[in-house]
């Protein structure tokens, strides 16, 4: 995946979504936030505060909302891209330009920056035990000098580690994630390091 440094560069690499895009750029762009790219996408914030996010994927564009939790949804029209993953992250999809209701997405921005305003959000749940999968622990028992040092992680980079083995479900996967991640834990490197500023 092509990692974007501006909202222009963005739009340029996604030629497909362009129309779709512009118009949900336009109306982001009137709500007052702040437009930026993190992880390499469009992202508006409110005080640096992460609010609502545009991706194009291959068969639809997302708008995702942070908070999208807290919003009323009335209409139902938001998702939980990752269910029983995130909490607050929901993600409103758009697979041509005619889905767009701007109007609602405009009701939709407002209503989520009084949210923030208001200092409402849902946090991470920090506290979940760390569950290490079975061949994590094997291929860590096997290599001391990749164990310690992923024992020196933070407890949130161990278990973005050990979630993204848990997540494969076929053990070839789980087997070549494991290979991947090696020389990054060795590293002292978390898994999304490269995606933090």
């Amino acid at each position: 995946m092509q990692r974007y440094k501006t909202v222009p560069d963005y739009l340029a690499g996604h030629g497909e979504w362009r129309p779709m895009l512009d118009r949900l750029r336009a109306v982001m762009n009137g709500s007052g936030l702040e437009e930026t790219v993190k992880w390499g996408a469009p992202c508006y914030t409110l005080n640096g505060k992460n609010l609502v996010g545009l991706v194009a994927f291959k068969d639809f564009v997302s708008i995702w909302f942070h908070q999208g939790a807290l919003l009323r949804d009335e209409r139902g029209v938001l998702v939980n891209a990752q269910e029983g993953r995130t909490k607050a992250l929901r993600q409103w999809r758009l697979q041509s330009e005619d889905e767009i209701d701007e109007a609602l997405l405009r009701a939709y921005v407002k209503e989520t920056i009084e949210n923030q305003r208001q200092g409402r959000e849902i946090k991470a749940d920090r506290n979940k035990p760390l569950q290490i999968p079975d061949e994590l622990a094997r291929a860590l028992s096997e290599h001391h000098e990749v164990r310690e040092q992923f024992n020196a992680l933070s407890l949130g980079k161990r278990r973005e580690y050990a979630d993204h083995i848990a997540e494969a479900k076929r053990e070839e996967t789980r087997t070549r994630r494991i290979e991947k991640i090696m020389p990054m834990i060795l590293a002292g490197h978390g898994l999304h390091d490269k995606y933090k500023k």
